[in-house]
């Protein structure tokens, strides 16, 4: 019999589980760690609450999970409650799929004046990361800032501009709701360093903001180029960049009739907050892009802002005993294997970039790797406890380990208390968690 501990209980814990099923069948035991007491990561924390079709991919882990030869196992802090040398010592293989859960660093002066914000935190904030629901942002002044050219800046910045009713069918939480419901924004700017050709953003997501109730974006007609050069890019981002000339192309009266304005302000390098306690502005550099790097001119001006939000990157976090990467910010590997007997996939891997279908990919490739490796003997002995072991280890330490049937009783707690139209009310503290499981 194979043991194989997962940390992580993400798209790429998931897909790696499905893919260790799909090739050993009864002949494998899979545990999936978490630390918090619900699974799915990304999909419950990151992916937005109004993208609820994304967020359905769930129901095929759940599939995976419901397979008696994988368990979930919430509620456990490795590194802490059970460090990876002692889950070495139980299983064949562990694998590190704990993705990309903090911001990467706003390294600018007066990034750390209030109402500076990373995406990790004000994403998780509205999503009810229990991590971030204390973090109330001040939402009363007039102009936001959103730093980046990527989907979650997009997602921001849409959660920003919605109105209550087109959070209908939306999972995000009350207390965000609620301050979103009073907020005094006028403002939203999209500050990226280089132009339109260099964009991360999505044509669905960015195509959203078109056809938002109370808000217009807005593009500057001179920062995009000739219309001709675009027929050089991808399909995907040509068709982004289109949306853009749309805006570009949004007449005034138009614009004049929302009262929240969605501005993208590009070749724009940020390089100082600016504000005495809290941020007032954001400064920023005009840049050209050259050779597909954005090059300072030496002219700067200011942003105004009472918000400014940094969707500049992820990092993963660090576990003891495992090296890490820290220029990355991801795990050290060689395409996946980081030491005998330890793997890691996803954004662990490979930093956060690709979508929620690009850990299905890499969840095989980590399994092949895995398969190699016993049939080579890299893996010692051929004995080992798996999760009779841990469980063992569980009960020794008093550890209170959250199964996969207690999720769905608290799965069940959150949809029987959503408001009306809303598909769930998620408990945003580990202790509620814990309790609606009873």
């Amino acid at each position: 019999m194979r043991h194989i501990a997962i940390i992580g209980s993400g798209p790429a814990g998931y897909y790696t589980a499905e893919a260790a099923q799909k090739l050993w069948g009864d002949d494998v035991r899979i545990d999936i760690f978490d630390m918090l007491p619900v699974p799915y990561g990304l999909i419950r924390f990151g992916v937005a609450p109004d993208h609820q079709s994304i967020k359905g991919v769930s129901r095929r882990y759940e599939k995976t999970a419901l397979n008696e030869n994988v368990r979930f196992i919430g509620n456990i802090n490795i590194g802490e409650d059970v460090t990876v040398p002692e889950l070495q010592q139980l299983y064949d293989s562990v694998v590190l799929a704990t993705g990309a859960p903090n911001d990467r660093e706003l390294t600018i002066p007066g990034a750390d004046l209030g109402n500076v914000i990373g995406s990790a935190a004000f994403v998780g904030w509205y999503n009810g990361h229990p991590k971030f629901a204390d973090l109330n942002p001040d939402l009363s002044g007039k102009h936001a800032v959103v730093i980046g050219m990527g989907n979650v800046a997009l997602d921001v910045a849409r959660i920003l501009a919605k109105t209550e009713r087109e959070f209908e069918g939306a999972d995000i939480v009350a207390h965000a709701l609620d301050a979103l419901r009073e907020a005094k924004i006028e403002t939203v700017t999209i500050v990226g360093r280089r132009g339109p050709h260099q964009i991360m953003m999505t044509p669905k997501e960015l195509g959203e903001l078109g056809a938002l109730e109370r808000a217009s974006p807005r593009v500057d007609q001179s920062d995009l180029p000739d219309e001709a050069e675009d027929a050089l890019l991808e399909p995907g981002l040509r068709k982004s960049v289109t949306h853009l000339r749309s805006f570009a192309a949004i007449p005034e009266d138009i614009h004049a009739e929302k009262p929240i304005e969605i501005a993208f302000d590009m070749f724009a390098s940020p390089s100082e907050v600016v504000g005495d306690g809290a941020v007032t502005a954001l400064r920023v550099e005009r840049t050209v892009v050259e050779t597909g790097r954005a090059v300072g001119t030496g002219e700067f001006y200011d942003i105004p802002a009472d918000l400014v939000v940094s969707c500049i990157g992820y990092r993963t976090s660090p576990i003891p005993d495992v090296p890490f990467d820290e220029r990355m910010g991801r795990f050290a590997n060689d395409e996946g294997r980081i030491l005998p007997g330890i793997y890691c996939v996803g954004w662990a891997r490979r930093g956060p970039s690709g979508t929620i279908g690009t850990n299905r990919p890499d969840g095989n490739s980590v399994v092949e790797l895995i398969r190699e490796d016993m049939d080579a003997g890299v893996l010692g002995r051929a004995d080992k406890a798996g999760r009779d072991g841990l469980d063992a280890l569980a009960a020794e330490r008093a550890l209170d380990i959250v199964t996969f049937r207690d999720w769905k009783k608290i799965e069940q707690a959150e949809e029987a208390a959503a408001r009306e139209g809303a598909p769930r009310e998620k408990f945003v503290d580990i202790e509620s968690m814990i309790k609606a499981r009873s």
